[in-house]
């Protein structure tokens, strides 16, 4: 008998030859195991909070701005007007 006969006739793989990832030899999967993963958005839970809040600031002040401004503007006008009287 050749060497190399002998030598893959015990079932094993050959050199270079693929084996499989970690865990899977060329036998049968096991079964009874749960494999269980976490998605994203509970990995992060603050990504990309400090960019939304900027903007987010930045859209509601400027949708306010137009109801706040000129009533403020006209009470200080008309407080400064009473100072100076």
């Amino acid at each position: 008998m050749r060497p190399t006969q002998i030598r893959f006739s015990s079932g094993e793989k050959a050199p270079g030859q693929y084996l499989g990832p970690w865990g899977d030899f060329g036998s049968q999967p096991q079964k009874g195991v749960t494999t269980y993963s976490v998605s994203a958005n509970r990995q992060r839970p603050l990504a990309g909070t400090m960019h939304a809040a900027i903007f987010n600031t930045w859209r509601r002040f400027r949708g306010q701005v137009l109801y706040i401004a000129p009533p403020l503007l006209i009470a200080y006008g008309a407080m400064q007007w009473a100072i100076e009287k």
